[in-house]
């Protein structure tokens, strides 16, 4: 007999298999990849390569859907109020990630609205310092900004960007007093420095690397726990006395909370497998970026762990957005 507990069971099997179903036909149309920055620059270089590849394995168009402004703010809150289906993908950074929660009043919050899918790379800075200033080391650098306090100022593409973050964990931990100069983007920020109306900066491998080999820009450290392999004979933060002293720019995935976790697994998959290719993993080398590929339970807890670390740097610096 046909009873109610059976009609019951069958409707619970098929909620079930609807998961499973979905995700094996998704994606069935482009999907928009939304990053926070203007095309051309380094995060938006890698959200391309990423989606290119995303694209050729799931057999649909990945469009880079540039949303610039806001310290990302935009583009975070674009990807919060969008349909939770696998359709939308935010590049994440350090910045809109984890500091702006803490800079901004926001109606939303990254950690609580998004789900991760995976940390792409990471990136370490260089410390970098205009050749006119008589430092040949971190530990002079150090020491000159103690002797004179205040008088070092340091450029960045804004607030709350990887730049300004390094700097003001600089600060800190080798207890210095360095004046920040926030630019509309790195590359004015760069422009005057190699021009020498500041004295130091803490860019990207990417940003630095032509100036520094040019010898319009000296590099003392660079802000990783291990060297790196463009520049193996520049010394770590910790090599050179500052110990502890860790940044790094990074990039991850998100999607809107509440996507089918069948769906986040299909993109996760993808993009480490993408990850694993030679052309991504040489362009990558050539923005001074690993690959990390890492699972969204693993990228999650990176995310609150630098959540937690930006939040003290932001309260002891005194950091203020624009």
């Amino acid at each position: 007999m046909f009873t109610l507990r059976a009609a019951l069971l069958m409707i619970g099997c098929s909620l079930a298999t609807i998961p499973v179903l979905y995700a094996q036909q998704y994606p069935t149309k482009p999907v928009r990849y939304i990053v926070a920055y203007a095309a051309g620059g380094g995060t938006d270089t890698i959200a391309r390569l990423i989606a290119r590849k995303l694209a050729e394995s799931m057999g649909q168009q990945v469009i880079v859907d540039n949303r610039p402004g806001a310290g990302g703010n935009i583009a975070t809150d674009i990807a919060v109020n969008a349909l939770a289906d696998g359709y939308t993908i935010l590049m994440g950074n350090v910045g809109p990630m984890t500091v702006n929660p803490h800079l901004y009043k926001l109606t939303f919050s990254p950690l609580r609205d998004l789900s991760p899918v995976t940390q792409i790379a990471a990136s370490p800075l260089l410390v970098v310092v205009h050749p006119s200033l008589p430092v040949g080391s971190l530990k002079d650098l150090i020491a000159f900004a103690r002797r004179e306090p205040g008088k070092l100022s340091y450029s960045s593409a804004g607030v709350g960007s990887s730049n300004h973050l390094a700097g003001a964990l600089f600060g800190i931990e080798a207890r210095v007093n360095i004046v920040h100069i926030p630019y509309k983007g790195a590359a004015p920020a760069l422009t005057d420095l190699v021009a020498g109306r500041v004295q130091l900066s803490f860019q990207t491998l990417t940003s630095a690397s032509r100036i520094v080999q040019s010898g319009k820009l000296k590099a003392l450290a660079v802000t990783s726990a291990k060297r790196s392999a463009l520049f193996p004979d520049i010394p770590t933060a910790t090599e050179s006395g500052l110990d502890g002293y860790e940044v790094s720019a990074w990039y991850g995935m998100l999607v809107p909370l509440n996507t089918p976790r069948s769906v986040i697994d299909k993109i996760n998959r993808a993009t480490v497998e993408a990850l694993k290719n030679k052309e991504v993993a040489e362009r990558l080398a050539q923005q001074g970026a690993e690959p990390v590929g890492s699972t969204p339970e693993a990228f999650g807890k990176f995310m609150r762990s630098e959540t937690e670390k930006w939040a003290k740097v932001v309260k002891i610096s005194g950091m203020k957005a624009e």
